[in-house]
């Protein structure tokens, strides 16, 4: 199922949806390379701030591996696990009451 006008051809929905699998892996890169993963959000400002940086320097890597002709070795992009904690928890770890 696509949301677009019925007269769409299906080459141009293909098309899209390659566009969307190129962000998305894009996404999943930055976030081990760059830490685009990496923010805790306490303010707009500071969030806008980081993911701009983090977006800069993917883009900038992105140029220099077209430039030199390499591509992100899977092995080396940082993959943290995540790391699933109870409410109580995450509560004590940031210092907060249980209650």
């Amino acid at each position: 199922m696509a949301f677009a006008p019925a007269a769409t051809p299906t080459a141009a929905l293909v098309r899209v949806v390659g566009m969307r699998w190129t962000i998305e892996e894009s996404f999943h890169v930055a976030k081990g390379t760059v830490g685009l993963d990496q923010y805790e959000v306490r303010s707009w400002t500071g969030w806008y701030r980081h993911m701009t940086l983090a977006m800069w320097a993917q883009a900038l890597l992105a140029v220099i591996r077209a430039e030199t002709g390499t591509a992100p070795d899977p092995k080396k992009v940082l993959r943290r696990p995540m790391v699933r904690r109870s409410l109580a928890e995450f509560k004590a770890h940031r210092g907060l009451r249980s209650g």
